[in-house]
């Protein structure tokens, strides 16, 4: 709330029920509260994801991407998406494959999504300015103006590549316990 009253908007969450649970009531009453859905959307959760969030940075297969089009025109609401790009092309992450981000992306326009920009999570071990590097390529290739790249460990290093979403949660209110 102090952070709120400070005048900041941006909020992203990883988890849709503690979303629920935490921002119904503060969206409630303050509107100008922007709720970013940051983590892993599946597809039985899109529903309560798309009442309550403004932006969804984890699209990540076609299937969402038809159910969040769906609820999205049921409530008459305009969700803005990032598409998740597996950038580190590691098996246990999800994200569209780099070869097929433009592919994905056209459906996604078919879908009347408003795709916003890509998003990524770089491999913990390697240097991620070789893949912010790679995000700022494909997002030039498909013409879109966000980027949501970068975390506590390495946002400096996103923002040198127009990382124009970062996702900081741990440097200002700690670990999750």
């Amino acid at each position: 709330m102090p952070i709120i009253q400070h005048g900041h908007i941006h909020f992203g969450e990883n988890k849709v029920q503690e979303a629920i649970e935490k921002w119904t009531d503060i969206k409630n009453k303050n509107e100008k509260i922007k709720l970013h859905m940051v983590g892993k959307l599946q597809t039985n959760k899109v529903k309560f994801a798309v009442k309550l969030f403004d932006y969804i940075h984890s699209v990540d297969s076609i299937k969402l991407a038809k159910k969040i089009s769906e609820e999205q025109k049921k409530l008459n609401k305009d969700i803005k998406v990032f598409i998740q790009i597996n950038i580190g092309d590691e098996p246990q992450k999800s994200g569209i494959e780099i070869s097929k981000a433009g592919e994905f992306f056209e459906s996604c326009k078919k879908l009347q999504l408003d795709v916003i920009g890509t998003m990524c999570l770089p491999p913990e071990d390697n240097d991620s300015e070789i893949y912010f590097s790679k995000m700022l390529n494909i997002n030039d290739q498909l013409a879109l103006k966000e980027i949501s790249m970068g975390m506590s460990n390495d946002y400096l290093n996103a923002i040198k590549f127009k990382s124009t979403f970062v996702r900081i949660g741990t440097k200002i209110f700690g670990e999750r316990s």
